[in-house]
């Protein structure tokens, strides 16, 4: 029978009308605090790649990184970072670039993945659309136990359930429930067991599969312990640190196999427990997938720079000069001000994970009460031996500059005068934050002396590619910078002598042309110090005699925290601790140093106040919702001044082991690292010294 064509047609679209909907899968989880990584990745792999998006990213990333100090040497770091850093951005970038992708989200894990190789926390790509916008979750953390007979295993946490049930409320019932057979609704019970093998492996095989992917750090040693649970101080208490086990960036894993002994058990039990993806307290609402999109993934008033003289006397403008920088949700420190970030230049870690807002327990926080004089994420605390005091300093940033460069110096006083003869400085897991405050922590520390002054940090250089000399010369010939807001301004900065530059001074000059792993390169002549005088007058004398001072932290001290433990380890002969760290994997005190870092709306806010912004070696304007970090300075050896320190040795002297008494208590860890180490006699295994 043949049928008109009228009615052939009218059939096809009333099938087409009656067939189902593409399925919403963000419309699914939309409203929900908790979700299955399944659900959200299915919701993130639900949008195709945008070719002129993508094409957007790449050539603001690839423009950007021009500025970024060291590019040419992450290529093929030198030793002891050889194996650890061997990454060629514009070799990938250009791969990236070429490389079809079946989801939006699987080209930005190509992308956010390529930087984390460079094991840089300041040069980095984060994307508000995908990166923690669902944080994945287990509760059981993991911590490095020592036994009294010096073996190391990975174990649960001790205090695993405590911090688990308090954080994540209700959904703890999920996990009871996931456990298998007796163990059902036990999840208690797990604390502190023995873990001997993760999905069937020996833990340090999932140790160091992280170590490779997580990025952040050079050093192997820390960037195993970041897999480990630990403790923060946090400018409005004592926060919890999950470790990257138990708190993952991205919804990639739906589960883990656990081999466990649990503490007086002779059994072995195995347990699968699933992860869970909580929304991000940073990620905004959506009801389905148009409006995650408009609400998470697109650029924002604050993602671009601005045009500092064109608004710089309306109201809008001031209101963004008092709002943090769009990747200060994602800068390991408190919130800082845009004014603040460029009246005081800072150098601080930037991690896809933001701090965490998780209460240590307050069973495990410091029972003595801290003294008076402390000041958001500085404390100060005295030992019950009345000798040694303690600050712990969890950032070298707060919000108010000069209170926390006042109570730096209070606090230092009161110790002395409670009778202080020994100091112990806690900078675990410390991102950095103000240059300046690291420079004032050493001086006042030390006292005057020709290591404090006129220079309490190192020398630095900047890269001075075509851009940033044209950028100078529209400060210095056309007088584009009248009231110095830029950093490019030359009056910011002092030679090598530490003599202030004139306005008139094209200050890159003389150029430092280099070749860095067979690339061509130019830096600016070599930088002095930017922080003295002070505007507090330091008291002459030293409080504490460097063989009397310890730094003590997980490793996980990077950027400012950097420079201050450098300068005081090398030049001043001050001791260093890790905590925690395995023995075989040679310890370092310290993280990435940079010499000071920004950030692509930084650098777009530099280009655009100097009418650059349609100069072919500019970056356009973000069209996504993305954050770009590099270093805009780079400091120099102390030991080897004609080349960078970020890439000389920071050995530990001391390898602190943790036991199950000690793990993220910080007076407990105090209390025992003060007696070994100001103790006359040090006796392994107590002891573990640094390879």
């Amino acid at each position: 029978m043949v049928f008109p064509l009228g009615i052939i047609l009218l059939a096809a679209l009333a099938a087409a009308n009656t067939a189902p909907a593409p399925l919403d899968y963000c419309a699914a989880i939309a409203g929900k605090q908790w979700v299955s990584p399944l659900e959200a990745r299915s919701c993130m792999h639900s949008f195709p790649v945008d070719p002129v998006v993508k094409e957007n990213i790449i050539e603001v990333v690839n423009k950007t990184i021009a500025m970024h100090t060291s590019v040419n040497y992450q290529i093929q770091a030198p030793k002891p970072f050889d194996k650890d850093v061997h990454e060629d951005l514009h070799k990938d970038l250009a791969r990236i670039s070429q490389q079809e992708y079946q989801s939006e989200f699987q080209f930005h894990l190509d992308l956010f993945q390529t930087f984390r190789r460079l094991n840089d926390g300041h040069c980095v790509v984060i994307n508000y659309c995908y990166d923690s916008l669902y944080i994945s979750y287990l509760p059981t953390p993991l911590v490095l136990l020592t036994a009294s007979d010096g073996q190391q295993n990975v174990h649960i946490a001790p205090e695993a359930f405590t911090v688990a049930s308090a954080e994540f409320g209700d959904e703890i019932k999920f996990w009871q429930n996931a456990l298998p057979g007796k163990l059902q609704g036990q999840l208690e019970t797990l604390n502190g067991a023995q873990v001997i093998a993760i999905n069937d492996q020996d833990p340090f095989v999932a140790v160091d599969a992280n170590a490779l992917v997580t990025g952040g750090y050079q050093s192997l040693g820390t960037r195993q312990n970041s897999f480990f649970s630990s403790y923060y101080r946090g400018a409005n208490g004592w926060s919890y640190q999950m470790g990257n086990f138990a708190q993952q960036v991205h919804p990639l894993t739906d589960v883990v196999k656990l081999t466990i002994q649990r503490v007086n058990s002779t059994t072995i039990d195995i347990v699968t427990l699933p992860y869970r993806s909580r929304f991000g307290r940073a990620s905004k609402n959506f009801t389905d997938s148009a409006s995650y999109r408009a609400n998470n993934c697109l650029a924002t008033n604050d993602t671009n720079g601005v045009d500092m003289y064109a608004v710089s006397h309306s109201a809008s403008t001031q209101q963004h000069s008092e709002e943090p920088l769009p990747i200060a949700y994602f800068q390991q420190q408190p919130p800082v001000s845009r004014k603040e970030a460029r009246r005081h230049p800072m150098n601080v870690l930037v991690d896809a994970l933001p701090l965490s807002d998780i209460d240590l327990p307050t069973i495990m926080q410091p029972s003595e009460p801290a003294l008076n004089e402390s000041y958001s994420v500085a404390q100060f605390y005295m030992l019950s031996d009345n000798t040694t005091g303690v600050l712990a300093l969890g950032s070298f940033s707060a919000a108010n500059f000069s209170a926390f460069q006042h109570s730096l110096l209070d606090g230092l006083v009161k110790l002395q005068s409670l009778g202080a003869t020994q100091l112990l400085v806690d900078v675990t897991n410390n991102g950095g934050g103000y240059i300046c405050i690291a420079h004032w922590l050493h001086r006042i520390i030390i006292g005057s002396r020709s290591t404090t002054e006129p220079q309490a940090g190192l020398d630095t250089t900047t890269r001075a590619g075509p851009l940033a000399q044209l950028i100078v010369q529209k400060i210095v010939k056309d007088g584009m910078d009248p009231d110095t807001l830029l950093y490019y301004n030359p009056t910011q900065w002092t030679n090598a002598s530490n003599i202030p530059f004139t306005a008139e001074t094209e200050w890159l000059k003389p150029l430092q042309e280099v070749t860095i792993n067979g690339h061509d390169d130019v830096f600016s002549q070599r930088l002095g110090q930017e922080c003295q005088p002070f505007d507090v007058e330091p008291p002459r004398k030293a409080f504490f005699k460097a063989k009397d001072v310890v730094i003590i932290s997980n490793g996980r001290c990077a950027s400012s925290c950097s420079l201050f433990s450098i300068t005081m380890s090398k030049l001043e002969g001050v001791r260093t601790v890790v905590v925690g760290g395995k023995k075989s994997t040679p310890q370092q005190y310290c993280g990435i140093v940079g010499g000071q870092s920004t950030d692509f709306s930084t650098i777009d806010t530099e280009i655009k106040s100097v009418h650059l912004k349609n100069h072919t070696l500019s970056p356009p304007d973000l069209l996504a919702n993305l954050v770009q970090g590099i270093t805009w300075r780079l400091g120099y050896g102390i030991n080897d001044p004609t080349e960078p320190e970020e890439w000389q040795d920071h050995p530990a002297d001391v390898n602190f082991p943790l036991t199950a008494e000690t793990v993220n208590k910080p007076f407990a860890i105090w209390e025992a690292v003060s007696k070994e180490v100001f103790s006359a006699a040090i006796t392994p295994p107590l002891l573990v010294q640094s390879q």
